[in-house]
């Protein structure tokens, strides 16, 4: 594995190393050690798949509060997504910063998402799957969001939305709720 730190503090890509041969490759997707040498949050405690049918389709952009702050690590496993992460933590020289990752099926690419940032996504193919790895259990009284097409953050997605809940189209924007 091999671990770039985004230009938001914290946050990685981790980039997965094949060892192939004639049967395919093979690849280590986790280890506990690695992860605690980059100060990564290794503590598994819930995993969640998110199935998206069409090419376009947004989800979030979702965060738990505190004291339920969840770390993430995400991986695509069919298909290819543009990830969004925004740094939501005050203190933070990146506070209310974002980037953006594509992680894909063929790219064997994952993000690290630490507690206290926002993460959303759009699919760039149809059948698009997600793997997630949480580092706390979903509490819905502590799930939060923010509007996909907040003026502040002027996100650039890379497709037209095509699909996106109701309730992700109802979050307020970042400057009704935290600035």
């Amino acid at each position: 594995m091999k671990f770039q730190e985004l230009k938001l503090k914290g946050a990685f890509v981790i980039s997965l190393e094949k060892i192939e041969d004639e049967r395919g490759f093979f690849t280590r997707s986790w280890d506990k050690e690695i992860f605690e040498k980059y100060k990564i949050d290794s503590n598994v405690l819930q995993c969640n798949i998110s199935h998206n049918s069409k090419k376009g389709t947004i989800r979030g952009l979702h965060y738990q509060s505190n004291p339920f702050e969840e770390a993430k690590v995400v991986r695509c496993t069919k298909g290819k997504a543009f990830e969004v992460l925004i740094d939501l933590r005050k203190n933070s020289e990146t506070y209310l910063k974002w980037t953006s990752v594509e992680i894909s099926s063929d790219n064997l690419k994952m993000i690290f998402v630490p507690k206290g940032f926002a993460l959303g996504f759009q699919t760039l193919e149809d059948e698009t799957t997600l793997f997630y790895q949480m580092s706390q259990i979903y509490k819905p009284e502590y799930a939060k969001g923010i509007r996909y097409d907040d003026d502040y953050l002027k996100i650039t997605w890379p497709l037209e939305t095509t699909v996106i809940s109701q309730k992700d189209k109802s979050w307020k924007s970042i400057d009704e709720k935290l600035i």
